[in-house]
């Protein structure tokens, strides 16, 4: 090479290199809060993701995402929250439950924050509003306590002579326990149906909760919503499907697993539309500005290879109904 030659690529590369850097440096930067593991709901994440590439914006291309885990032990979350806070990020998605959202409520007055909710974000002291969330927040409500009573209305056509309810709950998910509960105590009033609690925070208690099924006599389950359950699928595919109870889900993950049936909101569409939110605010609209997003696409999948394991067979009239049916 000619000494000119390089002198010319040498000054080229000297130029360049800062111009990277300062790229990198100004780039972005989207805080991710989520309570539970990286390994949990990868597929969430991934419609996240897909959400914010639909507004423009790409992960090391022209915005950085930087992840904080809670590794399922909440007393880390908001020390997590705050360190998001510190760093000065652009705005924080917060997933894996409404405590998440709460923490980094508490961290921050200032940063834009878009929640990922289960229940009703009002009802739950999130923002004092849904046309105008007001404040620094806004979000993604997929009701997945709210569903209760038309959860037990589709499982009792499956199963007509369900006298008695079991409802496994997580009680560290408190928002979207007390909605699920209150929505299924309004609904077993009108229908003469009695009904028991489990609780399950672990594994372990998970495994308790279905051993006790026999002795509580119970038809039909309801597993209500958790970002806990959403990382235990499988486990509560096998665990129903070796006590024969009917269980009704809240999402199509768990039918993908080997549930039996689930009513609700789609949670992926759940977790792009905060992306796409996460990138309206990157381009400056303020929270405030944007309404919090309520679900609107419901669906009801079946199992029928789940449906036939347990010796159920499902009317033509639900199968006719659902959006789709697994075989």
């Amino acid at each position: 090479m000619k000494r000119r030659e390089f002198i010319t690529l040498a000054g080229g590369a000297a130029i360049g290199w800062p111009l990277v850097a300062l790229a990198q440096q100004t780039m972005p930067v989207i805080g991710i809060l989520d309570s539970r593991t990286p390994e949990a709901f990868p597929m969430g994440h991934r419609n996240l993701r897909q959400g914010l590439k639909e507004a423009g914006f790409v992960d090391g291309e022209n915005v950085k995402i930087e992840y904080r885990w809670g590794e399922d032990r909440t007393e880390r979350v908001p020390e997590l929250a705050a360190d998001l806070v510190r760093r000065r990020v652009a705005v924080i998605a917060t997933t894996g439950g409404e405590f998440a959202a709460f923490a980094v409520k508490a961290a921050t007055s200032t940063i834009p924050i878009v929640f990922l909710a289960g229940g009703d974000p009002v009802r739950q002291g999130l923002v004092s509003s849904i046309a105008r969330p007001e404040g620094n927040l806004t979000g993604v409500s997929f009701f997945a306590g709210e569903l209760a009573a038309k959860r037990l209305e589709l499982l009792r056509a499956l199963v007509p002579g369900a006298a008695r309810l079991a409802v496994l709950v997580d009680p560290s998910n408190s928002a979207v326990t007390q909605s699920t509960l209150k929505d299924v105590e309004e609904a077993v009033r009108s229908i003469g149906v009695r009904y028991r609690v489990l609780n399950a925070t672990s594994a372990r208690e998970i495994d308790e909760a279905f051993a006790s099924l026999p002795h509580e006599h119970a038809d039909v389950l309801l597993v209500a919503g958790s970002p806990f359950f959403n990382t235990r699928l499988v486990q509560l595919a096998v665990a129903a499907g070796r006590s024969g109870i009917p269980a009704m889900y809240v999402g199509r993950q768990y039918v993908e697993a080997g549930g039996l049936i689930s009513y609700g909101a789609s949670i992926l569409d759940a977790y792009r539309q905060q992306g796409i939110y996460l990138g309206r605010i990157l381009k400056g609209t303020k929270p405030a500005d944007l309404p919090i997003m309520l679900s609107s696409k419901f669906e009801l999948v079946i199992n029928h290879q789940t449906a036939r394991t347990q010796g159920l067979t499902v009317p033509p009239t639900l199968l006719s109904i659902a959006d789709e049916v697994i075989e």
